[in-house]
């Protein structure tokens, strides 16, 4: 369980507080609802450019590290599809120093172009080094346009090629920021050793005076169900075949969201689990598979990846996971397999109510998400699921004209 208390400031910005008098620590910690798919088609990438853009100093503060290492504080910040996320960790009696660093730079970032061209180098780095120059690193850069024809998840965080991030313009970057980082579109999460009353006082004091800015109304496309299976091979010098299976499955909020998530624990979380068994220890076609989801805000991915045991077709090894996908829409889960996997969500949950940074950015997401109260229910929601909704699930989901199906061969096999 954990508490929280909750308040907005006069320009919109919402402040959620949990206090922990265990710790001498404290964390502040800032979700921007912007992510990728907020990008324009030929401009993506400016969320995670921001991400960069954000440490290069603001116009009080021209190194933003400097003055939180001086005060024993830590911070970082990661860029999803869905949200931007900042986060500062410092003793908590240096707190202040974290609200003047975040309030300055929401206020009134320095635009440079010199720090615009180090951050893009940086960012243009990190595209080739993680996303280029690695085998298997570009897969979600082929497989997202192969998923998504019309949402702006077609395109991966990092952006769709290099020459976006290249082109950026300074008046691009500038509108970026204003349309997406103002109070209105942010949650302010402070936790630790602190009080209700002293955190809305300097919440008052930093925040308060800067404007609210115009609250931005999303309005993407929406994905139109996919009707005809999709295809495509990649030759790359990688070590082995992989194959790459993607099935459009319901948004967050969606009621089945969590079946979802159960269902792919229950093919491959574990040495006990349906793929790993058979398709790894018995028929020894794989060297690893997985079944995850991309848990996306709005219409998300379930996805099975395996990499082949030398050898092997690749098409007997994806009708060995069709056998099992097939067998998982047609016969319920045992009441054993089922409660095994929700265990462990049981635990992983619990784990991260230990953490007092994963509190503090669980809270702002389930705000973000439509109540921070949600994230003490959500494991009732996990142990709800029943087989029969698990069977439901794989029944809509599992069916050949609606996968995305990715080909990632070794340059011999071309």
């Amino acid at each position: 369980m954990v508490d929280f208390h909750r308040f907005s400031l006069a320009n919109g910005l919402r402040v959620l507080v949990h206090e922990d008098d265990t710790t001498p620590m404290a964390v502040l910690n800032i979700l921007y609802d912007v992510g990728a798919r907020d990008e324009e088609q030929d401009k993506t990438g400016f969320a995670h450019l921001f991400e960069h853009l954000m440490f290069g100093g603001s116009i009080n503060i021209p190194s933003y590290d400097e003055p939180l290492q001086r005060v024993g504080g830590e911070n970082n910040a990661f860029t999803s599809n869905d949200i931007t996320n900042y986060y500062i960790t410092l003793p908590a009696v240096n707190l202040e120093t974290a609200f003047w660093l975040e309030s300055d730079r929401m206020l009134s970032l320095a635009f440079s172009e010199k720090s615009l061209e180090t951050q893009r180098n940086v960012v243009c780095e990190e595209f080739k080094q993680r996303y280029l120059n690695q085998p298997y690193g570009d897969v979600w850069l082929k497989l997202r346009p192969l998923a998504y024809k019309t949402h702006p998840y077609q395109w991966a965080t990092i952006g769709q090629d290099l020459k976006q991030i290249e082109d950026a313009k300074m008046e691009d970057v500038k509108a970026f920021f204003k349309k997406h980082y103002n109070p209105q579109n942010a949650i302010m999460v402070v936790g630790g050793n602190v009080k209700t009353a002293d955190v809305k006082a300097l919440a008052e004091k930093w925040f308060e005076p800067i404007p609210g800015g115009e609250k931005y109304h999303r309005n993407l496309p929406k994905e139109p169900l996919q009707t005809a299976a999709q295809r495509e091979s990649v030759h790359a010098e990688v070590p082995l075949n992989s194959i790459y299976m993607a099935f459009k499955m319901p948004a967050r909020l969606h009621p089945e969201y969590q079946a979802y998530d159960l269902m792919a624990d229950v093919l491959s979380q574990g040495q006990s689990s349906r793929l790993y068994n058979s398709l790894l220890k018995e028929q020894q076609l794989f060297s690893e598979i997985h079944a995850y989801i991309t848990s996306s805000i709005d219409e998300g991915l379930f996805v099975i990846e395996g990499k082949l045991v030398q050898g092997v077709p690749v098409g007997t090894a994806e009708e060995a996971i069709w056998t099992e996908l097939k067998r998982m829409a047609h016969q319920e889960v045992s009441d054993h397999e089922l409660t095994k996997v929700k265990n462990k969500s049981e635990s992983i949950m619990v784990f991260a109510e230990m953490s007092l940074l994963d509190k503090a950015m669980n809270l702002a997401y389930y705000e973000l998400l439509g109540n921070a109260e949600d994230l003490n229910t959500e494991i009732d929601r996990y142990l709800s699921v029943t087989p029969q909704r698990i069977l439901q699930a794989a029944k809509t989901t599992f069916v050949e004209e609606q996968c995305s199906t990715l080909y990632y061969l070794t340059a011999k096999d071309a």
